[in-house]
């Protein structure tokens, strides 16, 4: 009696922790692959952000680079330079007095209904806050307080030095923010959790203000005006972005002329004189670096300090050599014109092409003339050479550095030119991985540079520790180089909703930097970490799909090469093949393709389908030539920035000559034949009313394609723009 089935309940008991054991391991098993399968749908969609992003800034730089040729090589007569010079005229005002007669705001009245926050000068800082909160309630400001806020930051930055030095002490710590980019809500969600930058809470803010967002001017005016408060507590450091080239492209000129209508362009003149001032770095306590981009093995931080940094206007190109041709100086006229019978060897990458001749071979020829002898690359603004410390791909080929080759021949003396490349270098370069400093290839200016460079440069002028921004991290900050370089980046949710962190850095006496990182935006902490990854990888697949679409032509080109029997199959090693082979962008394209491609057949791929597949709306246009066509959707970005700088008054409007003229350098760039006839059904098909002029912003919403898989078309794009609220897409099946 008693325990007789005692064998038996030691089994069972013995059975059930064997069954909890193997549950406990496949639960484990699950959850690592879970997470192996988050993380990498996390990195192949920053991949795709990153690859884009810096594949336009490259496409960029090669269309200044162009630009730049042309002026150096045609007659000053010609009609193509006369409708590109102005963006060249970098020194137009050279006395401070007629800058001050040219950008006087007494002239404008200021009327009754205006509800916007008033200025007075000296300002207060009861007046910074009221123009906080009323940028913060969409509020704008008058452009006579605006011009008047903008020549009095232009009058103290000229008082400033290259390099700021600052020091810490017991009773305050320094508060280093990064790239802001045009996002308000991050700055004021900085000064919320942080304070305002007062005598007892000192800022440094690293650069790239603008551009992307569509709250740059704001963020320009709040941080001018704190500067003016407190101009031993704020300090401002230059970012590549604050360049009037790049604003073209990236969104800040355009916003400028649309919240000014009347007056914008003469903000615009006075904020391209102001980025030109501002300080190049800082140095916190003899010990702490504060710069936007990086350094190179050549950068001298002494030479930095004495060089004058306002004779920058533009770090893409070297500054005009004074004594080259004498011309009357006026506001409409060059002050000084560069040698243009010379370009520069870019150790660090920026892309010339090599000199044909003298000014005296070029008279009287025509643009066309120069479509077989202008050196540009072959791909679009969308295909980049490959970063060397990529996470996928460790090594650049051959032909992609050949790419970035430069003339051997100097554009004037090495002192200018060491200037040049100490401040090209300063604003564009990024840290990597492996010893040594190398040609940035990836964004086309500015170098890699590795542990050793910044071990040695840390070493030569007694420092420790160097803060950057310049590029967009998933956490908002990261530490590299043992912790001697950190990149700071404060712009949260910058690709999309959920992409990033925002983060600031506080220095305390001991210089050990304490981080804060937040997302600005109330929606990402109402997503979960699934529904976060989600969007912000649709929202790349949905940019991804429509690079892809745009470049339908050169794809099944490269289909037909691995199709040699035409049956329109190819494996999905040769689908992946064909596709980095076109479009350079150096992502795992084996593992996009169940995001790319539907999944019927695991050995083939039918390309023809696949296309139908990729689900893009194109708008209406069968009249229109579809190389016309695809070359509109691929280079889309480079044409708007022509058309930017074609439209020499701002007014959004360009002639049918001038709509023409753009075609045609854009066809010498790309190297490709667009005919004249091409040219004219495209511009009689926008100019609906027939009144000889075309708008440029219904120009290019008209050629916009849509992604039919996706609603987001207008959510935040990584181009710029703003991003809404989209929590009730969550559940569409459509998404």
């Amino acid at each position: 009696m008693g325990c007789g089935v005692s064998k038996s309940n030691h089994f069972h008991k013995h059975s059930k922790k064997g069954n909890t054991i193997r549950a406990a391991v496949l639960i484990q098993r699950w959850y690592r692959q879970y997470v192996a399968r988050t993380e990498m749908r996390r990195r192949y969609t920053w991949n795709i952000f990153q690859s884009i992003e810096y594949s336009g800034e490259q496409a960029q730089i090669k269309l200044y680079n162009f630009l730049g040729y042309l002026m150096d090589n045609f007659t000053p007569s010609s009609s193509e330079r006369n409708l590109i010079s102005h963006i060249f005229r970098e020194n137009d005002i050279c006395r401070d007095a007629e800058w001050e007669r040219y950008f006087c705001y007494k002239n404008i009245d200021v009327p009754e209904v205006y509800s916007g926050p008033h200025l007075t000068f000296p300002l207060t800082v009861d007046q910074v806050v009221g123009l906080l909160e009323a940028f913060r309630n969409k509020k704008q400001l008058h452009s006579r307080y605006v011009l008047q806020l903008l020549l009095e930051t232009w009058k103290l930055l000229r008082m400033l030095p290259n390099i700021n030095r600052i020091a810490t002490c017991h009773s305050k710590e320094i508060t280093i923010c990064g790239d802001l980019h045009g996002q308000l809500e991050d700055l004021l969600l900085i000064f919320y959790k942080n304070g305002m930058p007062s005598l007892e809470k000192p800022y440094v803010f690293n650069g790239d203000f603008v551009d992307r967002g569509k709250d740059s001017i704001e963020i320009l005016l709040i941080l001018f005006s704190c500067l003016l408060v407190y101009p031993c507590d704020v300090y401002l450091n230059r970012g590549n972005h604050e360049d009037h080239i790049i604003n073209l492209r990236y969104g800040f000129t355009k916003e400028v002329l649309t919240k000014y209508k009347i007056h914008g362009k003469r903000i615009l003149k006075l904020l391209q004189k102001i980025f030109s001032w501002l300080p190049l770095a800082t140095v916190i306590d003899q010990k702490v670096l504060v710069l936007h981009g990086g350094i190179s093995d050549t950068t001298d931080l002494s030479l930095l300090a004495k060089l004058n940094r306002h004779s920058y206007v533009s770090a893409l190109r070297p500054p005009k050599k004074k004594n080259q041709i004498s011309t009357p100086t006026s506001i409409d006229m060059d002050d000084d014109v560069w040698n243009t019978n010379k370009l520069y060897l870019r150790r660090a990458s920026l892309t010339y092409p090599k000199p044909i001749g003298t000014r005296d071979c070029f008279h009287n020829r025509s643009l066309q003339d120069f479509s077989g002898r202008i050196k540009v690359n072959d791909g679009d603004e969308q295909g980049s050479p490959r970063r060397t410390p990529n996470q996928f791909h460790s090594t650049a080929t051959k032909s992609e550095k050949d790419t970035l080759s430069v003339s051997n021949e100097s554009v004037s003396s090495d002192g200018a030119n060491e200037e040049w490349r100490q401040i090209l270098d300063l604003l564009w370069s990024d840290p990597m991985t492996q010893n040594g400093c190398i040609p940035n290839e990836v964004r086309g200016g500015g170098c890699y540079w590795g542990p050793d460079i910044t071990e040695d440069f840390l070493n030569r002028h007694n420092l420790q520790l160097i803060i950057r921004s310049h590029e967009c991290k998933q956490e908002g900050y990261e530490f590299c180089h043992n912790r001697k370089v950190l990149t700071l980046f404060s712009a949260s949710n910058y690709y999309d909703v959920g992409s990033n962190r925002g983060a600031y850095v506080k220095l305390g006496p001991d210089l050990v930097p304490y981080v804060i990182q937040y997302q600005a935006s109330s929606m990402t902490r109402e997503l979960t970490a699934r529904q976060s990854i989600g969007r912000t990888e649709r929202s790349a697949l949905k940019v991804l799909r429509e690079q892809l679409f745009a470049h339908k032509s050169d794809l099944i080109c490269a289909f037909k090469t691995f199709d040699s029997e035409n049956t329109g199959l190819v494996s999905l090693n040769d689908w992946a093949s064909a596709v980095e082979s076109v479009m350079h962008l150096n992502l795992p394209w084996r593992m996009l393709r169940c995001q790319l491609v539907s999944c019927k057949n695991s050995e083939a791929i039918n390309y023809y389908e696949w296309f139908n597949e990729l689900a893009i709306k194109e708008p209406n246009a069968d009249h229109i030539e579809q190389s016309l066509l695809e070359t509109l959707y691929r280079h889309r970005s480079t044409l708007e920035t022509i058309f930017r700088i074609v439209d020499t008054d701002n007014s959004g409007f360009i002639t049918m000559e001038d709509f023409r003229q753009t075609w045609k350098l854009l066809s010498v760039y790309l190297k490709m034949e667009i005919t004249d006839e091409a040219i004219s059904d495209l511009a009689v098909t926008i100019d609906s009313n027939h009144d000889g002029s075309i708008d440029i912003d219904e120009f290019m919403e008209a050629f916009r394609l849509t992604d039919k898989k996706s609603r987001l078309e207008r959510g935040r794009s990584m181009f710029m723009g703003t991003g809404t609220d989209l929590t009730k897409l969550e559940g569409d099946p459509n998404i």
